[in-house]
């Protein structure tokens, strides 16, 4: 496995999305260190918050209201300096793909200004009667695009 160079915050597109998250008792181990899977909790939580912060979505009514899924097909994350309980790390979003009926994310998240750990994610969307992939739907392809356009280069 090739080495990860750690990004620095100065170096991500200033128009991606942000946000802040605590890491808490509950995602920790007893030494006091991040869990491993409670990284990609964390994640998913990020990613909820995305949607309304930043696509303009309801997250929530897709599933809800609309039956449609938005599940993880992949979900990988490199660490690259552990976390501990209380630390504070800046989570970027960036969108790397649009499919016909995925997208992928990668989730930099940054602790003191240094890359911690990186995430990748390929949402799927999924009709959650017919549990079966189906074409990103309009609104929610019209929202990744807009995203990508004002994040590029």
């Amino acid at each position: 496995m090739s080495k990860i160079e750690r990004i620095e915050a100065g170096t991500l597109h200033p128009a991606l999305w942000r946000t802040t998250v605590k890491i808490r008792w509950g995602h920790c181990d007893p030494a006091g260190i991040v869990y491993t899977p409670n990284y990609f909790d964390i994640f998913n939580g990020v990613v909820e918050d995305w949607y309304p912060a930043r696509l303009g979505l309801d997250y929530h009514a897709y599933m809800r209201d609309r039956r449609v899924g938005l599940g993880y097909a992949h979900a990988s994350a490199d660490f690259l300096s552990p976390g501990f309980m209380g630390d504070e790390m800046e989570v970027a979003v960036v969108l790397t793909r649009i499919g016909g009926a995925s997208f992928a994310l990668t989730l930099h998240a940054l602790k003191d200004g240094r890359e911690a750990l990186r995430g990748r994610l390929v949402v799927v969307c999924t009709d959650l009667v017919e549990h079966k992939a189906i074409a990103i739907p309009d609104d929610l392809r019209a929202a990744l695009e807009r995203y990508r356009a004002e994040t590029a280069g």
